[in-house]
């Protein structure tokens, strides 16, 4: 790596030429009007814009697909000698607006797409008490400025003559040497050679148009060598303020130069398997992600899911793998689903679905993924990692150890996979699971569904269509406004033992009152026995005796205890401590 100045002028020179130009990675430009005058601005004043970062082209492991920069006409066969990392728009902008003779594409501060050339005040720039930004003006394709609905015109520049008379000087001029002195001598022929517009135009010569020709950029350059996932970095690094690169923009890339549209291909597979309520999550670079944890496990090959080995998957290997994992992925949806998740909001960890997707489409191919112990391995799996808390984090290492160890454990019940052994949910977490946001508060509301909780009122089980008709919420059992009232301890009110899914219907019912008094407004409406409420509360994991005797410590050590037993149950693990200490002091007596 190393770094150089370089003038604007020929930097737009190898733009034109194709000498640099853009991977195909890199977005479309998006500066807006006002950036591209406050750009121009700063350069006429020498101001520094930053530095470009290129990199070398012509390192055989590195094969982008790539075109000049928006306004460029190159022959097809024209090969880059370095490609624009970092400094796109500027770049673009530059050369739009101060080379390029059609208007530039640009916006309004609203987004509005526009046409625009852009002018400097001859006059203006050269006074010393005028601000150099209300210089620089821009002016439709047509080069007319209209008001009252295009009635009247406030400015016309459509030719030289006008631009002489209003003594604007086109930018798009100004790094062309030789039409910049062609302008010249027409503008003095106009004004018949006067004296003091020669004079005023020579100091604008000095102080604007040389200071733009010989304005430098600051260039990195990274070398031919330079590795793809340290490209990959870098662009992130110095891209903070732009739109991020991820691996999927790079992957596209380097699969463009086998005429492969990989985006065209994922938005289509998208579109057509993963549009449903849980997978609709996963993103391109989850898939490709899950494609080389997959591809690498069946070539034999170490296997892996980091940036450098997703940016190493060949094409090869996509057209093989992708159709039979994108069977894996709605294998995925339909455990969760049997799991009583139904819907990304509910999901615990979207990261979670990649390697469980990646089994899923091992499993499918042996046909193993329909045998039910086969099948309870994996939701045992599923569950210690959400309940341990697992997939919080960075998990590219996790994601290796899963695929490995859960399919070793499908034919060896004495591998136990790290995810399954790391597991440990402690009965004190409980009291912490205050909002929707943890992965084992969404958890725990999934067990509750899977005991086959029913609504109070209707007495509908909430499978899939209730919760997709009726789409039931989180509530409180015992409303926040009566718990506030009792004065009960927050952290045991407002945590997940409180709370159940309950319909919108239902949750009118309740209101701010005591479970004895809402219950029996429910009763005395006809809607419901007592008998057919009891049972249909009971399903929601609740002690039906200390509700309705509005007993809350009562109620909330059982449900504790019912909801700790769920969570035994669908990891396959004893919960620790439920006779301790701090236990039998957060909830008055051992869980």
């Amino acid at each position: 790596m190393y770094t150089n100045d370089e003038s604007i002028q020929e930097l737009i020179k190898y733009a034109d030429s194709g000498k640099i130009q853009l991977p195909d990675f890199q977005r479309g430009w998006v500066w807006d009007d006002e950036r591209i005058k406050a750009l121009i601005s700063s350069i006429t004043q020498n101001f520094p814009v930053g530095a470009a970062m290129f990199l070398k082209y012509g390192n055989k492991n590195i094969r982008f697909k790539y075109h000049g920069i928006e306004g460029t006409v190159l022959e097809e066969d024209t090969i880059p000698e370095a490609l624009i990392l970092d400094g796109q728009q500027r770049l673009t902008s530059i050369y739009q607006a101060l080379f390029c003779k059609k208007p530039v594409l640009t916006k309004t501060v609203k987004g509005q797409s526009i046409k625009r050339f852009y002018y400097i005040d001859i006059e203006k720039a050269i006074n010393p008490s005028e601000d150099m930004l209300e210089a620089i003006i821009s002016v439709p394709e047509n080069k007319m400025r209209t008001e009252n609905f295009g009635k009247d015109i406030k400015l016309d520049v459509s030719t030289e003559e006008k631009e002489f008379e209003k003594k604007l000087f086109p930018l798009n001029k100004i790094l062309d040497f030789v039409e910049t002195q062609t302008w010249q001598n027409k503008y003095y022929a106009y004004y018949d050679y006067n004296g003091e517009v020669i004079r005023k135009f020579t100091e604008f010569s000095s102080l604007v148009i040389n200071q733009v020709m010989q304005y430098k950029i600051p260039v990195i350059y990274l070398e031919k060598e330079t590795p793809k996932e340290a490209v990959c970095q870098v662009f992130e690094n110095v891209n903070t303020g732009g739109v991020p690169l991820t691996v999927f923009e790079l992957v596209t890339a380097i699969f463009a130069m086998d005429d492969f549209e990989l985006r065209k291909d994922w938005d289509s597979r998208y579109k057509k398997y993963f549009s449903s309520e849980i997978i609709k999550v996963v993103n391109a670079t989850d898939f490709l992600t899950a494609l080389t944890l997959l591809s690498t496990y069946k070539n034999g090959k170490t296997v892996s899911a980091k940036k450098k080995d997703v940016l190493n998957l060949s094409l090869d290997d996509y057209k093989k793998y992708a159709d039979c994992l994108t069977k894996g992925f709605n294998e995925t949806e339909k455990i969760l689903q049997e799991e009583r998740i139904f819907s990304a909001e509910d999901l615990p960890y979207s990261s979670q679905l990649i390697p469980m997707a990646v089994l899923c489409t091992l499993l499918e191919e042996t046909h193993e993924i329909t045998n039910t112990t086969v099948k309870n391995k994996i939701k045992q799996w599923y569950w210690c990692g959400v309940f341990g808390e697992l997939y919080g984090g960075a998990n590219t290492t996790r994601f290796v150890n899963d695929v490995n160890e859960v399919m070793q454990w499908i034919s060896d019940d004495t591998v136990i996979p790290k995810t399954v052994a790391d597991s440990f949910f402690s009965p004190i977490r409980l009291l912490s699971l205050q909002t929707r946001q943890s992965a084992a508060y969404k958890g725990i509301m999934a067990l509750i569904l899977q005991s086959h909780a029913r609504d109070f009122i209707s007495g509908r089980e909430m499978d899939f269509a209730v919760y997709k008709s009726e789409n039931p919420d989180i509530h409180h059992i015992f409303p926040k406004s009566y718990c506030e009232r009792m004065e009960y301890p927050r952290e045991k009110w407002n945590s997940i033992v409180n709370k159940t899914p309950i319909t919108y219907r239902t949750n009118r019912e309740i209101g701010g009152v005591a479970p004895s008094v809402y219950l029996n407004k429910i009763e005395q409406k006809g809607q419901i026995t007592q008998k057919e409420l009891n049972v249909n509360i009971s399903t929601h994991m609740i002690d039906v005796v200390s509700m309705r005797k509005d007993e809350f410590d009562l109620f909330f050590y059982k449900r504790a205890i019912a909801i700790l037993d769920a969570i035994e149950q669908v990891t396959g693990k004893t919960v620790p401590g439920r006779n301790s200490d701090e236990v039998v002091q957060k909830f008055g007596d051992e869980l």
